[in-house]
């Protein structure tokens, strides 16, 4: 059986776009929680490079989060990041005040600060334990929450799930898959509530993804990719652009959906 792996498609990178002032996104204000590196910088560039107007936020991630603004900006985009942590409630609902006073709206919320700690739950301190369901839970309900009086009819929310949420593959993942499973759970039941509101609801799930802390090539990178069926990672630009396809008025008919995007790896 051949072990050669398969080379990401020819995608279109944000740079492709350069300059983008008015394309599918523009004139909306987006937040995105979690937006200096990985996968939320490759949504906020995304975003931005097809017109949004991206506020994103980080914890601690100070010199990317620059640089992130400066490729954009030099690519005729609009962005700025804001540090936040977003297991605190009142910097989650301080943030969203700053976007609206400056935006006077909100038109796509996107919600993937997250993380966690990979070991069994046995082995778990109360911290960890804590800051998992701190951030993954409650700081994804309350960046939701707190931006619904802001968005306007035709509105996007967007939370980045992981396909842990329902695929287990060793004994590290419980809690942390438990937390995505409530993210999962929130939207399917949130879309009822907005849905009335012309306001979508989505998750996306991604599996193994190559960003800086989870390389294609780092330690466990063998082991995850004989477990993938296209046989290699994903890229960030993926996410990001099935992340816009949702946030864009052509995906208006979706809501309530988690998306798995991990090249079968779940499957």
């Amino acid at each position: 059986m051949s072990t050669a792996t398969t080379s990401p498609p020819s995608l279109p990178q944000p740079s492709d776009y350069s300059p983008v002032i008015a394309g599918r996104h523009g004139g909306k204000s987006a937040l995105v929680t979690g937006g200096a590196r990985g996968i939320g910088a490759g949504i906020v560039e995304w975003l931005a490079a097809e017109g949004a107007d991206v506020t994103f936020t980080y914890a601690s991630a100070a010199a990317e989060a620059d640089a992130l603004v400066g490729r954009i900006t030099s690519n005729g985009g609009t962005a700025r990041g804001i540090a936040a942590d977003s297991s605190d409630r009142e910097q989650i609902r301080e943030v969203i005040d700053q976007v609206v006073a400056r935006a006077g709206h909100l038109d796509v919320v996107v919600s993937n600060a997250g993380g966690g700690t990979m070991r069994p739950v046995a082995e778990l301190s109360d911290g960890e334990v804590d800051r998992m369901i701190d951030v993954n839970i409650r700081g994804t309900l309350d960046t939701v929450r707190f931006s619904l009086p802001h968005l306007r009819r035709g509105g996007r929310v967007i939370t980045i799930g992981s396909v842990s949420a329902h695929h287990f593959p060793n004994d590290v993942t419980s809690l942390y898959g438990l937390t995505k499973g409530a993210v999962a759970s929130l939207v399917r039941g949130m879309s009822r509530e907005l849905g009335p509101r012309g306001v979508t609801i989505n998750n996306v799930q991604p599996g193994p993804v190559d960003t800086p802390a989870n390389p294609a090539d780092g330690p466990v990178g063998e082991l995850l990719r004989a477990s993938i069926s296209v046989g290699r990672f994903g890229t960030v630009e993926e996410v990001a652009s099935l992340v816009s396809y949702l946030a864009s008025d052509q995906g208006a008919y979706i809501n309530g959906a988690s998306f798995d995007i991990d090249g079968g790896y779940s499957a």
